[in-house]
């Protein structure tokens, strides 16, 4: 139980921050808003929403009983979670940004398809961040076929992203335009970066320390 509540609070927060960068960094650089507030309630209600309540009932790691006991007198943002969220944040914050900015200097008219990339990296790179949420070593340690409500939810989001993007009475409510294949390549691509840039860097510090333990 004590684990699914900090999993809950690093997705949670550390999307949210995401966002907030994201608006941030485009304040500083003198950037067009990235999001517009009805994609930001989206994101808020739907793909922070599902996952991190899949999150909550996501089965038991094997190792678990392997563990001491954890110290009470902790924070639950104790063993590097704090740095996890504020990191994780600052990094989906980027690839949201930089997409935006990119597609902006591919075409500086077209406003509306740019928010449409940066809504779409935005989700993605969360959507993908939940699965890294599941363990303390990375995304690729446990089986993401363990929990078939989490993966159902990731599903349900990610469907529910393209409806709003191709459903031309939703596009605009959503401010959205359709995307093309390329498009999505770069969303996809983009939005993996956070976690496997720090997925990737925490599974070599865990089997160093494991060969520094034996």
């Amino acid at each position: 139980i004590y684990d699914n509540i900090r999993k809950f609070i690093r997705y949670m927060l550390a999307s949210n921050a995401g966002e907030i960068l994201t608006m941030f960094f485009a304040m500083v650089a003198g950037l067009p808003l990235p999001l517009v507030p009805i994609q930001i309630l989206w994101v808020n209600l739907v793909t922070d929403g599902l996952p991190a309540m899949a999150l909550g009932v996501d089965p038991v790691e094997k190792n678990i009983m392997k563990r001491p006991p954890r110290d009470s007198r902790k924070s639950v943002f104790a063993r590097g979670l704090g740095w996890k969220i504020i990191s994780r944040g600052f990094m989906i914050g980027f690839v949201t940004l930089g997409v935006f900015w990119l597609t902006l200097q591919q075409d500086p008219e077209h406003l509306l398809k740019a928010q449409t990339m940066a809504f779409s990296t935005l989700v993605v790179a969360q959507l993908i961040h939940v699965f890294d949420c599941r363990s303390d070593i990375s995304a690729f340690h446990r089986n993401i076929f363990e929990n078939k409500y989490l993966l159902a939810a990731v599903l349900s989001s990610f469907l529910l992203l393209i409806g709003v993007i191709y459903i031309d009475s939703l596009q605009p409510i959503f401010k959205t335009v359709a995307l093309g294949l390329n498009d999505w390549m770069l969303i996809i691509l983009a939005g993996a970066i956070p976690t496997f840039v720090f997925g990737i860097g925490r599974v070599f510090t865990y089997h160093h320390l494991s060969l520094k333990k034996a």
